[in-house]
């Protein structure tokens, strides 16, 4: 409580929105909750976000805006390193990235499973720029004869499920696992078993068995 009265009003509404919309859901949650959590007045919701839908869509948006900078720096850095430490590079910042913003990520990643408009308009900006620097990061790798041939539709699967999951499938991961999702070591030492996952999938040693 003592740390809340420092923030603003607007920062104190999306940070009680993003708890409830974990813990209830965006349809479960309604704005009087979301006012008497932030101990704010429920008009404030209106005058800064125009009501819950456009609150969530600033969350979403939020989000992916930082996320955008993450592949962006990624991108930059193609013309200074190879592009499998590129690649390793943004894909250990993403992690970083979703463990510092772990409740926003979780709630986000959720959403996008859900058919909507706002979810088709990120797919067709946020995530279609994610995979175009991908491309450029694979092809380069290629071009360089840094990676091996492999269909880059498959790729993207596997490496969105292996970044989404801990925030998808967080209490099959603590109550089964017994592995702890908040920590900071879960995703340094997740990010060394995607580091060993991506080196053998881009090794070009294994092209002989790749599909192509």
């Amino acid at each position: 409580m003592g740390s809340n009265s420092f923030l603003t009003t607007k920062d104190k509404i999306i940070q009680s929105a993003i708890e409830l919309f974990n813990q209830k859901g965006f349809s479960g949650t309604s704005v009087r909750e979301i006012a008497k959590t932030a101990n704010v007045n429920v008009a404030h919701i209106s005058y800064y976000f125009n009501g819950k839908g456009g609150l969530m869509e600033h969350l979403v948006s939020s989000f992916y805006e930082g996320y955008l900078k993450i592949l962006e720096k990624g991108y930059q850095c193609l013309d200074e390193m190879t592009a499998k430490d590129c690649l390793l590079q943004l894909v250990f910042d993403i992690l970083s990235y979703q463990h510092e913003h772990r409740q926003l990520t979780r709630f986000v990643y959720r959403e996008v499973t859900i058919d909507s408009t706002l979810i088709r308009e990120v797919m067709s900006t946020y995530l279609t720029k994610e995979k175009y620097i991908l491309h450029l990061m694979i092809e380069k790798g290629k071009t360089n004869r840094e990676f091996s041939h492999f269909p880059l539709s498959h790729f993207m699967i596997q490496l969105k499920s292996l970044l989404m999951m801990p925030y998808l499938q967080p209490q099959y991961i603590s109550e089964v696992l017994y592995l702890q999702t908040h920590e900071p070591y879960f995703y340094q030492a997740y990010f060394k078993e995607m580091k060993t996952w991506l080196s053998s999938l881009l090794n070009r040693e294994h092209e002989s068995i790749a599909v192509t």
